[in-house]
């Protein structure tokens, strides 16, 4: 382990997503969407669908599928059912698989890795030292209000806190908005298929796409 110590201290910096990427919760996110859509008496719709449409801001995804943004009265039933369900859920679910050991394993060899979700920063937190990780992080950082927007600003905010240049940055997701938000700092990404996107969906964003968070660590350790 020593040997690695001096490479991550000056080495890269992970950024990581929690819905999706740390937390698998995409069948949480199904369940809780669906009983959205059945507010609105829409179809349910399948994991699959959901992959190749999902996208940020998330009334756009709503878009995608009523052919039409919702209003704003069927925009707030919908978010508060989902969110409504979405928690219920959450509690039964856990991290993805290898997760816990990865963050453990890397803080053991010196590396540096903070957490950055859209998640509500009141929610997430609990939900973090639950799981026995929130140690494992220098920040962790969950949305700060009910603003719909993607992860650009937050990124922003979340790295000057940091204090840490962006060069030595890499993202890991399941989105490509958190392959936006890496560029919009100057920062690399690495994408994960086992949350919210497809793989096809995911390799149109130009960035490498990983089937694993194990991959997703070896190949962020090796970007230029």
């Amino acid at each position: 382990m020593g040997k690695h110590l001096g490479k991550h201290r000056t080495g890269k910096h992970l950024v990581w997503d929690w819905n999706g990427t740390l937390l698998d919760d995409i069948a949480a996110v199904i369940g809780a969407t669906n009983a959205a859509f059945a507010e609105l008496g829409l179809e349910p719709i399948t994991l699959e669908r959901y992959r190749e449409l999902y996208t940020v801001p998330v009334p756009k995804f709503y878009e995608r599928l009523m052919g039409r943004l919702p209003t704003d009265a069927e925009w707030l039933l919908m978010d508060g059912t989902f969110h409504r369900h979405y928690w219920e859920r959450a509690e039964g679910c856990g991290l993805t698989a290898g997760a816990a050991e990865l963050l453990a394993d890397r803080q053991a060899a010196g590396g540096t890795q903070s957490l950055l979700s859209l998640a509500p920063h009141a929610e997430l937190l609990p939900l973090v030292r639950r799981h026995g990780i929130a140690e494992r992080f220098v920040r962790v950082d969950g949305r700060p209000d009910r603003s719909t927007d993607g992860k650009s600003g937050h990124m922003v905010r979340h790295l000057e806190a940091l204090a840490v240049p962006a060069e030595r940055i890499v993202v890991i997701g399941d989105a490509a908005d958190d392959a936006v938000a890496a560029a919009h700092v100057g920062a690399k990404a690495v994408l994960f298929t086992g949350g919210s996107h497809s793989r096809a969906s995911l390799e149109r964003v130009g960035v490498p796409v990983v089937d694993s968070l194990e991959e997703a660590v070896a190949v962020a350790e090796e970007l230029a």
